[in-house]
């Protein structure tokens, strides 16, 4: 049997990620650059033969799997795509499409003194991040932290135990920034809350031994870009 390979990997560049604003439940399409980084991303797992492929019912995490399975022409190419509402990303009630900025007041930030950005304080937890939220959300649909967590534990659980049954192998996950560091810290409590999660990078993590260890995050050498040859400038001669 097969270790099972789970590749995480979080949707392309969409408008709203262009924009700098909130994009939970809702939804943009990827932008062309964004697309244009998928099909190289396909590229570059050429090499992994997919067993299953699975995707949130997000319009971008949809979009994005289909892009990298139509780069597998040879590996991955008639596989299932499965789609599950548990890979979407958090909710943000009333801060949806609100720019960024908006959402940070509402939650404790420090500054990086090199980039002068503002960062989520590493000492808050997503506990009280999904305490905060709800408690500022104006139309109350934020979820609570125990329904977010059982959420995202029991889909990567189910997928991970389905594909062991199965004789294991390599499965792609398309999903969401906040939502892959909430299930890496899960797995590991020790994840910093400010990890960096590109748009197209990959977070592998095995499961064996009904155990989860995260071996790789945000990875994005993955995304294969083609090369360009120089162009040589001809002059003729008069």
């Amino acid at each position: 049997m097969k270790k099972t390979e789970l590749y995480v990997v979080r949707h392309g560049k969409t408008i709203f990620n262009l924009l700098d604003r909130v994009q939970g439940w809702s939804d943009t399409p990827l932008t062309e650059v964004g697309r244009e980084n998928i099909r190289c991303l396909g590229k570059g797992l050429e090499d992994v033969p997919f067993v299953e492929a699975y995707s949130s019912d997000s319009g971008r995490a949809i979009e994005t799997t289909r892009i990298i399975l139509e780069e597998q022409e040879t590996t991955s190419s008639n596989i299932k795509h499965s789609i599950d509402s548990r890979l979407r990303e958090w909710c943000f009630g009333s801060f949806e499409g609100a720019f960024n900025d908006e959402l940070r007041k509402v939650l404790p930030t420090v500054t990086d003194d090199e980039s002068g950005n503002k960062i989520l304080d590493p000492t808050l937890t997503f506990e009280k991040m999904a305490e905060l939220l709800q408690r500022a959300d104006k139309v109350a649909i934020t979820e609570p932290y125990e329904k977010i967590k059982r959420r995202v534990l029991s889909v990567f659980a189910e997928i991970a135990k389905r594909t062991e049954l199965h004789g294991g192998g390599n499965v792609l996950i398309v999903s969401h920034g906040l939502t892959i560091i909430f299930l890496l810290t899960l797995i590991d409590p020790s994840v910093n809350i400010n990890v960096d999660i590109p748009n197209g990078s990959v977070t592998h993590i095995t499961y064996e031994n009904a155990k989860f260890e995260v071996t790789m995050i945000g990875d994005t050498s993955f995304i294969k870009k083609p090369e360009t040859k120089p162009f040589a400038k001809r002059i003729d001669r008069i």
